[in-house]
């Protein structure tokens, strides 16, 4: 077999065989470098702040593009409108949070409705003291840096006693809570403010995390052409193998032919020598 192999012939084909694996080969590490390109997260730029009204619009849900988004804002945190939200974990601490009704200034007189999460407090004393003194604060246009994240569904408060209480930030329910907002244009999002007032802790809000998929098609292809180089080198062994058999039972069958013709020579000797006898 290794005699055959090293025949001219099948050392070309065997060359010809290694550059078409090659080729295939080549070819299935491309298809898996393109699996791994589209597999790779792509920096959303979370933490460049935008202005509000680049990022959103009022009135419809936020794009995945604006979800985790640190936007500023000039806005107006309207005095009495202040509500508390219970049982809010803050580095796997529950409390409650102090969110504000606050007007956004969008320009040309336009005004929108934001709610905007001030800050966390262990305590629900602490949060209402510090919603104290946010309601005793006089209502002036300040700018705010925040987090945008997309409001939540309402939940139905454990204590049916106390039918305002909260525990998720849905806009809809905070807005039929909110004074001087009949007519006026709300975003179905709220921003968690990164600087907290006084009394209050910053709401640990993280970078939203990016999701990524490897591109299982392509991982496919690459894999079959892994699969057709190591056929190119398998077809080659196969050649090889059925001409050394092919070879072998030519020799076999001239060999067989030989011994007939000597056995026939020898019987034909004998009848002539019987004969003279």
């Amino acid at each position: 077999m290794l005699q055959m192999m090293l025949r001219p012939r099948w050392i070309g084909a065997l060359i010809f065989a290694l550059a078409l694996a090659a080729g295939f080969a080549a070819l299935g590490q491309w298809q898996l470098e393109r699996a791994i390109e589209s597999g790779k997260a792509v920096e959303a730029p979370t933490e460049t702040v935008l202005p509000l009204t680049q990022v959103a619009k009022p009135g419809g849900p936020l794009t995945s593009k604006a979800v985790g988004q640190l936007v500023e804002f000039t806005g107006t945190p309207i005095s009495g409108d202040d509500q508390l939200l219970y049982d809010r974990l803050n580095y796997g601490k529950a409390g409650w949070w102090v969110v504000s009704h606050v007007n956004v200034d969008a320009g040309g007189g336009r005004t929108i409705a934001l709610a905007v999460a001030r800050g966390w407090a262990p305590t629900e004393a602490a949060a209402k003291a510090a919603m104290a003194e946010l309601a005793s604060q006089p209502e002036a246009p300040q700018r705010m840096v925040g987090r945008l994240l997309p409001d939540e569904q309402p939940q139905v408060p454990d204590d049916k006693k106390n039918p305002t209480a909260m525990t998720s930030l849905g806009v809809g329910q905070l807005y039929n809570l909110w004074t001087g907002v009949d007519g006026m244009d709300v975003y179905n999002a709220y921003a968690v403010e990164q600087t907290p007032p006084a009394g209050l802790v910053k709401i640990d809000s993280p970078p939203p995390i990016q999701q990524t998929e490897l591109n299982w098609l392509n991982i496919f292809y690459a894999a079959e052409w892994i699969i057709f180089a190591g056929f190119a080198i398998f077809l080659w062994y196969r050649l090889v193998r059925d001409a050394k058999q092919r070879e072998d039972e030519e020799r076999e069958l001239e060999a067989a032919a030989a011994a007939g013709v000597a056995d026939g020579s020898v019987d034909g000797a004998r009848a002539r020598a019987g004969k003279v006898e």
